[in-house]
């Protein structure tokens, strides 16, 4: 019997601190479900500001964060850049999100190339 892993373990790069001052660096990431990406949808911080989805789902998908087990999206907002970027890549990786590559044909000349298509309303 085939088993699917659900949780992923990671190590910031930077860490967050805490409200006791305490750095935060290790934690686990689960993989998305569809409601995970559907409900920030109907949140007005992301109808304002698209960016914000990934804060909220990040707050969503991370269960433990070193001795925190609730990751909320202001504690989201006081990540570092470069935990950002590092968490949205696992996030990619795992959930096996990011572009999609189709075959296409020039309807003039016959030429088939690939072109990258982006998933989850990515530009």
């Amino acid at each position: 019997m085939t088993t699917l892993q659900t949780e992923f373990e990671f190590v910031l790069p930077k860490g967050y601190i805490d409200s006791n001052g305490v750095l935060q660096r290790e934690g686990v990431m689960r993989m998305a479900t569809a409601i995970d990406e559907i409900t920030p949808l109907r949140d007005p911080r992301v109808r304002n500001n698209e960016a914000y989805l990934v804060v909220m789902l990040l707050a969503q998908v991370i269960t433990r964060l070193g001795t925190l087990e609730k990751v909320t999206p202001a504690m989201v907002e006081q990540f570092y850049a470069a935990d950002i970027a590092y968490l949205q890549d696992l996030y990619q990786q795992i959930n096996d999100v990011g572009v999609r590559k189709v075959t296409l044909w020039c309807p003039n000349c016959g030429h088939e190339f690939e072109e990258e298509i982006p998933l989850l309303g990515e530009s």
